[in-house]
């Protein structure tokens, strides 16, 4: 248990880890790729880790000795059949996009994950998977992992992708989408969420070689036969956990620079940084490249549509527990199938601090008060969920006795959050 002591004034400059969300998409086009890649600024963490060890059972060599450079040595789009069932745990970016890469093989693949997992649908990517002649099966008939897969590659031609709740199936069928046997296009029906995240899906693509024809609304994509080429990618801070040290400022009316993240940045995430500004938050880009937030002296509500960036929802709803007035938060129905039900959980512990939070099918309501007058601390259960633990600790550096169990479960996506969260606070 992680127990958060409240700072004097916050001022501080931090770098935080490469991105998940590029590091994952990297990886996987380096691995298709002819040729090495060197990937400069990764993220080394458990998710990223599941991502490589099935990698290499899929044939890639990845040497991940250096932390700060990655060696990968591409397979031409070739891959080996595992010996034994892929293991994502609760890693649910490397579930979706490697169902896709083991379709490009020839066996039997089977991927497996953690309790959670096996409860996260995937069955809009299931389906667009056997429309390019993929025979593929919930081994549970219930549209989730674990996922048994009788793989012969990519027929190709046109498919259609029956929604866009979740990018991730979108991305997962663009990466593997070059190497089918005849020219693959992609329909999306229905709205397309967290379009940044696509769009940095086809920036990573180009970025190897391969560019893709795709109308404005990301609902139709055109991919040319082709293959990924080896080069030096180097890699964003990540964006999603610099909201954490972004949001400390405002919380606190301390100042804080991330100096990793660039701007402009690939990351849909940070575009956080502008809703903070609407909060009453000052925001400069420092001359080195970095962003800084300074906090203001009474954070202001706001409504927001947070579609297009569902990981740093739970961030801005701490923020607007300590704003003044009704925070709306909408368009968030997706948070319910991450890690956890992150809608549900993030309302069941702010509520335990005191505020007071609606939830609705789609949306959170959070009913603030100035400097959180109404907020005491909690003990705070993560859900097993990084995120949770992370937006939990900001909230601790204003209301004091907040205290983070399950604390571990940041591995996930930033190791050693913990050392450098307590440059803001100490740590009991």
């Amino acid at each position: 248990m992680k127990e958060i002591i409240p700072p004097g004034r916050v001022d501080v400059t931090v770098e935080v880890p490469g991105s998940k969300s590029l590091s994952q998409r990297a990886l996987i086009a380096a691995a298709l790729a002819e040729g090495e890649s060197t990937l400069i600024g990764p993220l080394a963490s458990e998710d990223t880790a599941y991502t490589m060890t099935a990698l290499r059972a899929m044939g890639a060599d990845i040497n991940d000795d250096n932390p700060d450079s990655w060696l990968v040595q591409g397979t031409g789009g070739t891959i080996k059949t595992p010996e034994q069932d892929i293991f994502l745990g609760n890693n649910g970016t490397a579930t979706r996009f490697l169902t896709s890469v083991a379709a490009l093989g020839n066996g039997t693949f089977r991927i497996v994950g953690s309790e959670r997992m096996a409860q996260r649908p995937i069955d809009p990517l299931m389906e667009a998977l056997r429309g390019w002649g993929v025979v593929i099966k919930s081994d549970a008939d219930n549209n989730c992992p674990p996922l048994t897969i009788e793989a012969h590659g990519l027929a190709g031609g046109k498919t259609i992708l029956p929604e866009g709740k979740s990018s991730q199936y979108l991305s997962s069928l663009l990466l593997v989408a070059p190497f089918a046997r005849e020219m693959a296009e992609l329909e999306v029906q229905g709205e397309v969420y967290s379009k940044p995240y696509v769009e940095m899906t086809l920036a990573v693509m180009n970025d190897f070689g391969v560019q893709c024809e795709a109308v404005p609304t990301l609902n139709f994509f055109r991919i040319p036969r082709s293959c990924y080429q080896g080069l030096e990618y180097r890699i964003e801070g990540d964006a999603s956990g610099a909201s954490y040290f972004w949001a400390a400022a405002a919380v606190t009316g301390g100042r804080v620079t991330v100096a990793n993240v660039p701007v402009p940045s690939l990351q849909g995430d940070a575009m956080l940084v502008p809703l903070l500004a609407r909060m009453g938050c000052d925001v400069t880009r420092s001359k080195e490249g970095g962003l800084t937030v300074t906090g203001p002296e009474q954070l202001q509500a706001i409504e927001v549509d947070m579609g297009d960036m569902p990981d740093v929802a739970p961030t801005l709803a701490i923020v607007a527990a300590f704003a003044e007035g009704t925070t709306v938060i909408n368009n968030i129905a997706h948070l319910r199938i991450k890690e956890c039900d992150r809608l549900s959980a993030m309302v069941t512990e702010l509520s335990k601090m005191g505020a007071e939070v609606e939830e609705e099918p789609e949306r959170m309501i959070i009913h603030g008060r100035a400097g959180g007058s109404n907020l005491h601390g909690a003990e705070i259960e993560t859900y097993d969920d990084h995120r949770i633990a992370m937006c939990f600790a900001v909230a601790g550096l204003k209301a004091p006795g907040v205290q983070i169990t399950g604390e571990d479960c940041v591995v996930k996506s930033f190791p050693d959050f913990w050392q450098r969260f307590g440059r803001l606070a100490e740590i009991g």
